[in-house]
């Protein structure tokens, strides 16, 4: 098993349609114990029990310091130690450039880019200790290609934050032995946008996608293990493009 043994952190990961719950799935299958990481409403302790009895579900909220702080803790005393986080909550918001407010712009930097950061901070003193450790941060296709399907410009801004963070604290943390990669996942089918786009456009879409269909939570949980694995053991700082062909560059 690819990662057998280990300790994952997931935030955002009660969605049971969402990225972060089919990577758990896949994590769990793989030998690692998961903890989900998300707000009270998620119930993440609910959706950690469909996983089974030695999974953990964590209340958190990214964008508060503290909150990232007492969930790291509280892991480290009840699994003793983390090696994985994967940074995937995330909210969009279908809005044009004059019409996002500054409400608007906080509430979607900080769940992505300040969750990052935050979530990333609690959790790096203890990876350094062990010398070990890997973060995966799910930014989008739509931070490289200046706009995706459904989210505004700073749902893309917030995407590329990720990106830019994420390498700087690749080559930081390099030394210590904590990899720092990403995944940009094109148009995913989760609840986050299940029934927003009509027939008429989804058939425009698919006719720009090589793959000729939309992705499925699998595609990027698969990617993620991966990068969450020994067998990306010489990959820090890298960007794991997971659209189907969408973009290719």
């Amino acid at each position: 098993m690819l990662l057998k043994d280990k300790v994952a952190l997931i935030t955002g990961g009660a969605g049971l349609n969402g990225l972060g719950f089919a990577t758990a799935k896949m994590m769990a299958a793989q030998g690692a114990r998961v903890v989900l990481l998300d707000l009270e409403r998620a119930d993440p302790a609910g959706a950690a029990a469909q996983l089974g009895p030695q999974h953990l579900g964590v209340v958190a909220d990214v964008t508060d310091k503290a909150s990232c702080e007492r969930a790291a803790a509280e892991v480290l005393a009840k699994c003793g130690r983390i090696d994985i986080l994967f940074n995937n909550a995330g909210i969009t918001q279908p809005r044009k450039t004059l019409d996002i407010t500054g409400a608007d712009y906080d509430a979607v930097l900080d769940v992505s880019l300040r969750g990052m950061l935050y979530m990333s901070q609690a959790v790096i003193p203890a990876m350094r200790a062990q010398k070990s450790g890997s973060i995966i941060n799910t930014s989008s296709v739509s931070a490289q290609r200046g706009g995706g399907i459904l989210g505004g410009p700073h749902y893309s801004a917030a995407k590329a934050g990720m990106l830019g963070l994420g390498r700087a604290m690749a080559r930081e943390f390099g030394i210590d032995g904590i990899r720092v990669n990403a995944v940009t996942p094109g148009l995913i089918a989760t609840d986050i946008n299940k029934g927003l786009i009509p027939e008429d456009r989804m058939k425009g879409i698919l006719e720009q996608i090589p793959l000729n269909r939309i992705g499925e939570p699998n595609d990027v949980a698969g990617c993620v293990v991966f990068l969450a694995s020994d067998l990306a053991k010489y990959l820090t700082g890298v960007t794991l493009d997971v659209n189907g062909g969408m973009l290719i560059h």
